[in-house]
């Protein structure tokens, strides 16, 4: 009889909890590292041992309905946009509920993933002291919303004012009586914004070289991605054409507010969510500035030769990926360029696989539910992937559609977000036909390395 694969599975944000989930409802052996001190990942503002970039006043910018797990769906009576810490108890409840719980090593920080010759090992620290884990497959889960991205490199001149970033914003009060900027045209550019206008000493500055679409969360009396939802089935330039001219007649253009024109359409780059921008800007409680062209003291200069003193910059200006675990072999020059079949497979070695490492243009956690399953048919064997040539096809085809749609903002880890939760569920059922004709069995997605040899990871080039 074979043997159930042992799998780890690195960090209990939503993504590590719905794999784990799904790896348990295979009967698979899962043991789950997490170093903060409960689950929920950036949810849990107030976890000391894991800092979170969650902030006071943040509340979900996709509506409850589009965002619940299939499999443990929000509760009916709560609001369409609920607070962070509903959603931080909401995991909590999932991983309680479906015995994941039990399954996760708190406090373990994991330092290091190696291939070995039978499978993993993973280094980890916290779990009294250092130690080393066997697996047979690793699930790296471990989000890329945690690692501050910064200006690189910055405007020229010394600005002589507090420099901080998104990340470390917890509360309107740390603005009280002060000149703010905050740069970026994020979803979390725009909450400080608003937040610290209520306390600032003087109008706050919204700096952006680039402008984006900006969403608020009701449309037509309904949740603005509830009402987008019912256009998905139609190819998405058809609904870009659609839901811009719906938005231009529901609430303008960002440049009719003084925002600066979107560099790209609805769907190709990511639009804020946002119902309070608009007020606080038309009421000049807000002021928007282009981008910055040097510091001179405490005073910004920007590039339409205007000029402001400022006591605090909060530079929302975005995560980068990091896996500082992964040697290079694996994650090559730059993670966020690393190809992955169905943005969850590495390439090289399906027995590594990757859960929420994608960009989406809607909820999180209905995607990285579905990531799960199809990992936890593969390590089950129920699902076979096709060969390695066809994975490399498939990610090159679906590189260049994204470099097309997106440009040079991440293509590689973009995913539209209805065609891919409709996808998954096919491409499941398709891989379950290929392992009855392989004759797979349990245990049978670890036999599709065989197929792999472990090598340097394949450049974004090298799949084209």
């Amino acid at each position: 009889m074979k043997r159930s694969p042992t799998v780890i599975v690195i960090g209990a944000g939503a993504a590590g909890l719905t794999a784990a989930k799904s790896l348990l409802d295979e009967g698979i052996d899962v043991t789950v590292l997490e170093r903060g001190s409960r689950p929920g990942g950036l949810w849990t503002a107030d976890d000391s041992a894991a800092p979170s970039p969650a902030y006071g006043s943040l509340h979900l910018n996709t509506s409850r309905g589009r965002t619940e797990f299939a499999d443990f769906p929000m509760p009916a009576d709560w609001p369409d946009y609920p607070a962070a810490a509903t959603i931080a108890g909401y995991l909590q409840d999932y991983a309680d509920t479906f015995g994941v719980t039990p399954a996760i090593r708190f406090g373990a920080e994991v330092t290091r993933v190696e291939r070995t010759g039978e499978g993993w090992s993973v280094t980890v620290d916290g779990l009294g002291g250092g130690e080393v884990l066997a697996a047979d497959a690793v699930v790296v889960a471990n989000g890329h919303n945690w690692c501050p991205r910064w200006p690189d490199p910055g405007p020229p001149g010394t600005f002589l004012g507090t420099h901080m970033h998104a990340r470390d914003f917890t509360g309107a009060a740390q603005f009280t009586g002060k000149r703010v900027m905050v740069v970026g045209m994020g979803n979390s550019a725009m909450d400080i914004a608003v937040d610290a206008s209520h306390v600032a000493a003087a109008p706050v500055l919204l700096s952006a070289r680039h402008g984006v679409h900006v969403v608020p969360k009701y449309l037509f009396g309904k949740p603005s991605d509830a009402t987008g939802a019912r256009l998905a089935a139609l190819p998405w330039r058809i609904r870009q054409r659609i839901a811009q001219t719906m938005l231009r007649l529901a609430v303008g253009t960002p440049q009719s507010y003084g925002l600066p024109v979107p560099s790209q359409g609805l769907f190709q780059t990511h639009p804020t969510i946002s119902d309070t921008i608009h007020h606080r800007l038309t009421h000049g409680e807000i002021v928007p500035r282009p981008g910055i062209e040097r510091f001179s003291g405490n005073t910004v200069h920007f590039t339409d030769g205007t000029a402001d003193e400022v006591d605090t910059i909060v530079w929302a200006t975005g995560y980068r990926v990091s896996l500082p675990f992964l040697d290079r072999r694996w994650t090559g020059g730059d993670p966020e360029r690393m190809p992955l079949y169905e943005r969850v497979f590495h390439l090289e070695d399906p027995t590594l696989s990757f859960v929420g490492l994608m960009q989406s243009t809607g909820a999180a956690l209905p995607v990285v539910e579905a990531q799960s399953k199809l990992v936890a048919a593969h390590l089950s064997g129920r699902y076979a992937l096709p060969t390695r040539a066809e994975q490399q096809r498939r990610v090159s085809r679906r590189f260049a559609a994204a470099v097309d749609r997106w440009g040079d903002a991440r293509p590689m880890m973009r995913i539209d977000f209805d065609d891919y939760v409709r996808a998954l569920p096919r491409e499941i059922a398709a891989g379950a036909t290929r392992a009855r004709r392989r004759g797979d069995g349990p245990a049978g997605g670890l036999r599709d390395t065989a197929a792999f040899t472990v090598a340097a990871a394949p450049t974004p080039e090298a799949v084209q």
